[in-house]
């Protein structure tokens, strides 16, 4: 697979990147294509190993280790090194739902399992799934499957986000009768409000859901399944129900002061700022939101990241990011060999373009909030942070971050965003269908299966895992799907 010596000849080389002087101005997507010639040289560099880890898509030490997909990594670098776009489309597309959103937004667990990055840097198999899928685009090869007679069964998906988009294209495809409903106005999920257009262009979405409208996907936008939707009524009319709602619960922050006004969810922020520019065409940036404020993000993943960035493009004064865990090592401990998930810090586009505009990290470790402080109007106006450190619990043995006595710090703060992670799903959503819950809000099923506690309801996604990848969200959107098709006739060919 690839050129046998070609990981010998070739360094890695990335496609270009606009400067954080540049990108900060804008919300346009910066990661940009290499040259044809040169990304199929990066693709000889997928060295023939033998033992591809890289689609291996298992899970060691917790942590997945490979492509949860299982996308022929090997097959489809071989034919890209041979300049054959198309027929690596074809082989892409027979595991893949949608490779313009994971070439995009994926932290690539293939790449972090690949051998030749044991000792050197990994083949680039992101950026070539990019070359992939946007030639395949460019050239009209990207069909949805519009299937010529249709079963008489019905499917109602409930959520639009990464795993109900892949349960739906796949249902569909079969010819079962396919109907998405999403809360928001527009189609996406987690997708459309939940990352940033730097990161993931909405155009991109936009483009794959106009071809599954053409295969005979119907969208429903602006309806809330267990408010303005009843669930009674979608599970007597649909003979299936898939529940793809996401992990959309957020983790508050419990701090004296909390009620403070300039205290919001971090997907709600992202939330609001994409809406205004989709409404506007791109044309109004919502500037108010943090123009010339001291901005805390409370939360040290991608999504405190991405607030990181687009607190930035909004003009704010300082940005900080409290993290309660220690920082990460700069490179692998022996405790974490490959091809384990490498746990070692990264240093991501949103804290890049921090260290431009404001001359340091924002991440302040082992921190956290204190109290929220307010002037006589309400408004927040500074934080009280402390230190924590690791002790162990004697009672249960497990380590825990504690406060440290007399560590307290005052910094400003007039916009505050917490982005602390998610608890699971939304109460009003499982108890309109009346599903089992585990002690974690994750919707339960048998392992390995998707069929809810409620006869013909299923769970996939963040809904049913926990928060999660979108490389996830895709692959039990996908599994699930096959799983509705057999119980639906008895057999399937997903």
């Amino acid at each position: 697979m690839g050129k046998a010596t070609g990981f010998l000849e070739y360094e890695r080389v990335d496609g270009p990147v606009v400067s954080e002087a540049e990108r900060i101005k804008n919300f346009d997507e910066f990661h940009g294509l290499l040259e044809s010639e040169e990304q199929f040289k990066q693709a000889a560099r997928c060295m023939d190993c033998g033992v591809p880890f890289c689609q291996a898509g298992v899970m060691i030490s917790g942590m997945a280790s490979g492509c949860p997909l299982h996308n022929l990594v090997p097959e489809t670098n071989d034919l890209v090194y041979r300049g054959e776009l198309e027929k690596a489309y074809n082989r892409l597309v027979t595991t893949h739902s949608f490779p313009e959103f994971t070439a995009r937004v994926c932290p690539a667990l293939c790449e972090a399992a690949c051998t030749c990055g044991l000792h050197d840097t990994p083949v680039s198999t992101k950026e070539n799934e990019k070359a992939i899928i946007e030639y395949a685009y460019e050239h009209n090869l990207v069909k949805e499957v519009k299937p010529a007679v249709r079963t008489g069964k019905s499917v109602a998906v409930v959520g639009s986000g990464p795993s109900g988009l892949a349960a739906a294209q796949l249902l569909n495809s079969r010819g079962h009768d396919v109907t998405v409903y999403e809360r928001s106005d527009r189609v996406g999920g987690l997708l459309r409000y939940g990352i940033p257009n730097m990161k993931l262009d909405k155009s991109v979405i936009d483009r794959r859901i106009k071809l599954m409208e053409e295969a005979g996907v119907t969208f429903v936008t602006n309806a809330d399944v267990g408010k303005t939707v009843k669930a009674a009524d979608l599970t007597k009319k649909y003979d299936s129900v898939v529940l793809a709602c996401g992990a959309s619960n957020p983790r508050d922050i419990k701090a004296e002061g909390r009620d403070a006004k300039g205290i919001y969810f971090a997907v709600d922020f992202l939330s609001k700022v994409t809406k205004s520019l989709l409404d506007s065409n791109m044309n109004e940036v919502p500037y108010e939101l943090a123009k010339g404020k001291d901005v805390v993000v409370i939360g040290g993943g991608d999504t405190g990241n991405d607030c990181v960035g687009t607190s930035i493009r909004l003009g704010a004064k300082s940005v900080t990011q409290l993290e309660m865990m220690p920082k990460a090592p700069d490179s692998r401990l022996d405790l974490n060999p490959w091809p384990e998930w490498p746990r070692v810090n990264k240093t991501d586009y949103g804290q890049e373009e921090a260290i431009y505009k404001f001359g340091h990290d924002p991440r302040i470790y082992q921190t956290t909030v204190k109290e929220f402080v307010k002037d006589a109007k309400g408004n927040l106006k500074s934080l009280i942070i402390i230190s924590l450190e690791a002790k162990r619990d004697e009672k249960t043995g497990r380590m825990n971050m504690v406060e440290v006595a007399g560590s307290e710090k005052e910094i400003p703060a007039q916009l505050v965003l917490i982005a602390a992670g998610f608890l699971g799903s939304e109460k009003y959503v499982t108890d309109a269908f009346k599903v089992e819950v585990s002690e974690r809000s994750n919707v339960k099923t048998h392992l390995g299966k998707y069929q809810t506690s409620v006869p013909n309801v299923y769970a996939v996604g963040d809904m049913h895992r926990g928060q999660s990848l979108v490389v996830w969200a895709i692959s039990e959107g996908r599994a699930a799907a096959a799983e509705i098709d057999k119980d639906l006739m008895g057999y399937s060919n997903l």
